[in-house]
């Protein structure tokens, strides 16, 4: 499916979520809603608890701060930032002396996690609009990069993967949650639009992970699924069997 169009339909629905007041309503097939609970993802209480209200969407599929390990005094992005909620919990780690920086292409969904930030005074969080293809960060300047089922939404993975290396200091870790192709995706899923804002049409193979990253110069790469996550996923679109198709994964990797 042509790049633009997939990159236009994913901005158009989560400037629409960014938008909405009730997240339980704010759209269908995807990866938020009312079956979409963050402690499904597995977020605790008290980390939902801790950040500012309106940054927690529901939109992921795992929990990257499971597998950073970050260490107070680093350098985090965190790509397709969305409300905010990993980049706060990202910052309560970091400490003063650390950085938050959160890139997102939706103008909604950067203006909704700027006006977060304001309201709790949180010092070490920015927020940034870009493309995670084109990360509007300096070279070598970052220690640990996140993301929580956005990788997946992007047409050119090798991009984003490339753009993670180049942003990274040596020794600097990759450390993400999204959704994976576990089967062969029916060309139905593939060619539905919704289903690509939805985190669903547009995941890639353990395998094309795994290639993408080396390409890009990472070394111990590591691709794990998830099987609890079927029960969630069947149920971001009613009537499908998607869950057999799709899984959500943690993927690592490190810039030697």
């Amino acid at each position: 499916m042509d790049a633009q169009r997939i990159k236009n339909a994913v901005r158009s629905a989560y400037a629409s979520i960014a938008r909405a007041d009730d997240t339980s309503s704010c759209c269908s097939g995807s990866c938020c809603g009312a079956e979409s609970d963050s402690r499904n993802h597995g977020y605790s209480r008290e980390e939902l608890s801790s950040v500012p209200e309106g940054a927690d969407l529901g939109l992921g599929c795992g929990n990257p701060q499971a597998i950073a390990r970050l260490l107070p005094g680093q350098t985090v992005l965190d790509l397709g930032s969305g409300g905010g909620l990993d980049c706060f919990l990202a910052a309560q780690q970091v400490g003063s002396t650390g950085l938050v920086i959160g890139v997102d292409m939706t103008p909604e969904m950067v203006a909704r996690a700027r006006k977060n930030a304001r309201e709790t005074g949180a010092t070490n969080v920015e927020f940034r609009l870009g493309e995670i293809e084109h990360l509007p960060v300096a070279d070598g300047s970052v220690d640990v990069v996140i993301s929580n089922c956005v990788v997946n939404l992007a047409a050119d993975k090798r991009a984003v993967f490339r753009e993670a290396h180049r942003v990274l200091r040596p020794g600097g870790r990759l450390a993400i949650t999204d959704v994976i192709v576990s089967s062969t995706l029916p060309e139905e899923i593939r060619n539905d639009m919704a289903l690509h804002a939805g985190c669903l049409a547009g995941a890639a193979t353990i395998e094309e992970h795994e290639q993408l990253l080396v390409e890009a110069g990472f070394v111990e790469v590591r691709v794990r699924p998830d099987e609890t996550s079927r029960m969630f996923i069947r149920d971001l679109v009613e009537g499908s069997d998607v869950d057999v198709h799709v899984i959500s994964a943690t993927i690592e990797a490190t810039r030697p």
